[in-house]
C-alpha cells in the first residue's frame, strides 16, 4: 500500500583571467526555481542561453544561481570540460556494488521510501536514487520509460555521480556542498544532461552530523512540478527519522545488556560507540559524552576522570581511581593561556577577566567561592553577580567541567599548577 505524503556569493568563472560570473551590471538574477505558472519550456531555453554565454566567455541574460556557479567554477577550475562529463569515470561492477550496499547505513530506509516515495514514481515519471557519500549509485527505482532514458546516461546503479565525475548534478553537488541541491535543464553542467531536472537532498546521520549519502528524485525536465521538491524533502525527513529510531532503539538495546552490570558497583555511564548515552548509575547523565576511545580517559561531567571500558556494542564509564589525574597548567603571563596535559593535551587562550577569574579560584581557599565572592574579586564589590555567572559560564564552555559550580572551584581531579605569574 501506497502512503504518499505530501508537503507543501558571489561567484566568478574565469577565463582567460576575465570574470565570467559575479556582479554584472544590469545582468538580471531570476528565483532559484521552477514554481507554479512557469513555462517549463520557455525556461529551460533561457538557461540553454546563459549556459552558453557563461561557458563562452559571453555576457548572461541572467547570472546563474550561485550554487550553479560555484559548481561551474569548481569544475572549470580543475580543468574539466562539460564535453568531459558524457559518462560516468567508473562505474563499479556487482560486487562492489553489493558490498557499498552492506555497508551503507541508508539501506535500512530503503523500505519505508518505497512504501512512501517510490510508489509514485510511475505516475510522477520520475526516478528515485540513493547514492552513497562517494556519489556511487547504490539503489534505483521509478518509472520504466525514465530508466531507459537514465541508462543512456550511464545514471545506474554502481555509476559513480560524483561532481568529478559527471559534472554539475544533484548529487555530486550536493555532496559537495552538503546542502539541498535542485537543478533544472541547462543548469546540469554536461550538455547531455539538459534534459533533466535533479532534486538531490543529503542525509545525515543523526549521531554524528556524517553525510551518509543523497536522496536523489530525477526526471524529464519538461515533467517537472512544483511540489516534487516537497517530496524529496519529505523523503529525506523520512530516512533521518528512520536512522534516529534506529539509534534510539540500539540505545535501548544497550541499555537492557548493561542493566547488571551497571548497577555492580559505583557511579558509571553507558555509551555507544559515538558517545551517546545510554543508562546512567549514581549520577545525572548528560544526553553525549566525548566518543570513547581504548585507554583514553574521559572528563566526564559528575563523573569525573572515567576510564572507558568495552562493553558489546558501546562502553562503560567508571570513575579513574587512580592517579595521574588530569594536570591544569594555568599562565599568567602576557598572553594567558591555560593548558590541559594528560593523555590528551589540548590549550586555550584566555581573555584578561577569564584570567582575574581563574587566578582568583587559585587563591582561593580548599571550598572554593559563591558568586558573591568572586563578584568582590573581580569588581570590588558584591552586586555584579549575574554578570560573574555569564563569565564563568562562558569560561565552562572553553575549559569544559574542570571547573564546577556551587561553589566555583576547580574539580577534585584536577592538579592546577601555575607556570607563570
Amino acid at each position: 500500500m501506497c502512503r504518499c505524503h505530501g508537503v507543501a556569493g558571489r561567484t566568478r568563472i574565469t577565463r582567460s583571467g576575465r570574470p565570467l560570473i559575479g556582479t554584472l551590471g544590469g545582468v538580471i538574477h531570476r528565483p532559484p526555481t521552477v514554481g507554479p505558472g512557469v513555462d517549463l519550456a520557455t525556461r529551460a531555453r533561457q538557461l540553454g542561453r546563459v549556459r552558453d554565454a557563461v561557458l563562452s566567455g559571453g555576457r548572461p541574460p541572467e547570472l546563474p544561481r550561485p550554487i550553479v556557479a560555484r559548481s561551474w567554477q569548481r569544475l572549470r577550475d580543475a580543468g574539466i570540460t562539460p564535453e568531459r562529463c558524457v559518462h560516468p569515470s567508473e562505474v563499479a561492477g556487482f560486487t562492489e556494488v553489493e558490498l557499498r550496499r552492506l555497508r551503507s547505513p541508508l539501506r535500512s530506509i530503503l523500505p519505508e521510501l518505497r512504501e512512501t516515495i517510490a510508489c509514485i514514481a510511475d505516475a510522477a515519471d520520475f526516478v528515485l536514487v540513493i547514492a552513497d557519500a562517494d556519489g556511487v549509485v547504490l539503489w534505483r527505482e521509478g518509472a520504466r520509460g525514465t530508466r531507459r532514458h537514465a541508462d543512456d546516461l550511464g545514471f545506474i546503479e554502481g555509476a559513480d555521480w560524483s561532481e568529478d565525475s559527471v559534472g554539475t548534478n544533484a548529487i555530486g553537488t550536493a555532496l559537495v556542498e552538503d546542502a539541498s541541491v535542485h537543478l533544472f535543464s541547462a543548469e546540469h553542467y554536461a550538455g547531455r544532461h539538459q534534459g533533466w531536472y535533479c532534486i538531490g537532498e543529503p542525509v545525515h546521520d543523526p549521531r554524528t552530523g556524517e553525510v551518509l549519502g543523497v536522496v536523489d528524485i530525477s526526471g524529464p525536465a519538461l515533467s517537472e512540478h512544483p511540489s516534487t521538491i516537497a517530496l524529496a524533502r519529505t523523503a529525506v525527513r523520512i530516512a533521518e527519522s528512520s536512522l534516529w529510531r534506529e539509534h534510539r532503539e540500539s540505545l535501548d538495546h544497550l541499555r537492557e545488556a548493561s542493566a547488571p552490570t551497571l548497577a555492580a558497583r559505583g557511579p558509571a555511564l553507558v555509551v555507544d560507540a559515538n558517545g551517546w548515552v545510554a543508562a546512567a548509575h549514581g549520577l545525572a547523565a548528560p544526553d553525549r559524552v566525548a566518543a570513547p576511545e581504548t585507554g583514553t580517559p574521559l572528563l566526564v561531567p559528575g563523573l569525573g576522570l572515567a576510564i572507558p571500558e568495552p562493553m558489546g556494542d558501546g562502553w562503560i564509564l567508571r570513575r579513574r581511581d587512580t592517579e595521574p589525574r588530569i594536570e591544569l597548567e594555568l599562565d599568567f603571563g602576557e598572553s594567558p593561556r591555560a593548558t590541559v596535559l594528560g593523555h590528551v593535551t589540548w590549550t586555550r587562550g584566555l581573555s584578561p577577566r577569564h584570567a582575574q577569574i581563574l587566578r582568583a579560584l587559585v587563591d582561593a581557599p580548599p571550598e572554593g567561592l559563591d558568586a558573591t565572592d568572586l563578584s568582590i574579586a573581580l569588581f570590588g564589590e558584591p552586586d555584579h553577580i549575574v554578570a560573574v555567572r555569564s563569565e564563568i559560564s562562558r569560561l565552562r564552555k572553553k575549559l569544559g567541567s574542570i571547573l564546577t559550580t556551587q561553589p566555583y572551584r576547580f574539580a577534585d581531579e584536577v592538579h592546577v599548577r601555575v607556570v607563570a605569574a
